[in-house]
């Protein structure tokens, strides 16, 4: 259908921006927008002569489009190839699986390699995207703790460099969205400060850090955690760690990976009742086997076996990004942790688009903001996406 024709989905589930729920609910898009929202039995009060395309949602969920700001790759691609039709198939890959706007995320890797992608995401974002878009990059690292390095490659962890910063700004303005640092590191406390002057997120992640130095953090400018309880210092009853403080502290956006293998259901559901529902964000982590069969692939240089579902480095039970899709974690958060939906939708959508300050455009469904539309089965399958308006062919 042309973005130009009016067009609405009607009979569905509407999950609102306050989180409440329409029943027998209306959506009106025009020109990739939303311009109403509404119950079937008004719609002809406010368009009596409504001719325009017609989607019967036949009682399905009408949701947000999923916002993904730690994914590394997909079906193949990882971002660090650095090349459109790398950035091409991992967005066409994700898309498929309701994600309509993601932050494309880096690996621990030297400063020419972390050039390269951002020169690439750089030079995509400012031609049409035909799938999920690039809202800019996550630079997950290289400014991280070797002791807890994950699955980065600890041959190119450095302290924090605010000359790096500089002259990739002064190249790629506004591209970088989001950094993960480990803040106990040399240098971190006045890289957070400028961080938050510039308007660059900074997480907390890869981290020795105890309770005290991510206060201290946050008071500097910290926002955000990245895949909390993972690749971390564990909460304990006398040091309550870096996972204590993102706990208890308001302050902190908090990720979590929702497929079973990084966190216990239990955990998410602590976290769930722990931080307040405006701080809690799904995230994938996912890394280039998405997608594909099991078998051996390669993560920030470094060899990754995924089996059982779970990717690990190779010969290690180190768990090395994830082949997680947002709608399997958020059938997981739903039918494994007993979430429900509306709070589910705010985590995969209104949360990611907050923490990075876009909520007056997407992460919601009300009038005015960007049509990225999910039309979600009862049981919880992508059964339609909708990107700016326009239909996503879902294969």
């Amino acid at each position: 259908m042309s973005l130009q024709q009016p067009w609405l989905i009607k009979n569905g589930k509407i999950v609102i921006e306050d989180g409440s729920i329409i029943e027998n609910g209306v959506l009106l898009v025009r020109e990739g927008k939303i311009e109403w929202i509404g119950t079937e039995a008004q719609l002809p009060e406010h368009y009596p002569a409504y001719a325009g395309p017609i989607v019967e949602a036949s009682g399905s969920w009408v949701l947000p489009g999923f916002i993904d700001v730690h994914v590394h790759g997909g079906f193949g691609a990882d971002f660090m190839d650095a090349t459109r039709e790398a950035l091409e198939t991992i967005t066409g890959f994700h898309a498929q699986h309701g994600t309509t706007a993601m932050l494309a995320t880096s690996m621990t890797a030297s400063h020419k390699d972390l050039s390269a992608v951002l020169s690439a995401v750089d030079a995509y974002i400012h031609q049409e995207m035909p799938f999920t878009q690039l809202l800019g990059v996550h630079l997950e690292g290289p400014f991280i703790s070797p002791k807890f390095p994950g699955a980065q490659n600890p041959a190119f962890i450095v302290p924090p460099q605010i000359s790096w910063l500089q002259g990739w700004m002064e190249q790629h303005p506004d591209v970088i969205r989001l950094i993960t640092l480990a803040p106990e590191s040399e240098g971190a406390l006045p890289f957070i400060a400028w961080l938050k002057e510039t308007g660059i997120v900074a997480a907390c992640g890869h981290t020795d850090a105890t309770y005290a130095q991510i206060e201290a953090a946050v008071d500097a400018g910290l926002q955000h955690a990245v895949h909390t309880f993972n690749a971390m210092r564990v909460l304990h009853h006398r040091e309550p760690g870096t996972v204590g403080a993102v706990l208890s502290d308001d302050r902190i956006y908090a990720e979590v990976i929702a497929d079973g293998h990084h966190v216990h259901p239990a955990c998410i559901k602590i976290l769930a009742n722990t931080k307040p529902k405006d701080k809690l964000l799904l995230v994938t982590d996912s890394m280039c086997a998405s997608g594909l069969s099991e078998g051996d692939y390669s993560l920030g240089g470094l060899k990754v076996t995924v089996k059982d579902g779970a990717a690990r480095l190779a010969g290690s039970d180190t768990l090395a990004g994830s082949t997680l899709t947002m709608i399997d974690a958020f059938r997981f958060c739903v039918e494994q942790v007993g979430l429900p939906i509306p709070q589910v939708s705010r985590m995969a959508s209104g949360n990611p688009a907050a923490t990075l300050g876009i909520t007056e455009q997407i992460g919601s469904l009300s009038a005015g903001k960007q049509a990225d539309i999910l039309l979600v089965s009862p049981d919880l399958q992508i059964q339609n996406v909708w990107i700016k308006g326009k239909a996503i062919i879902l294969s």
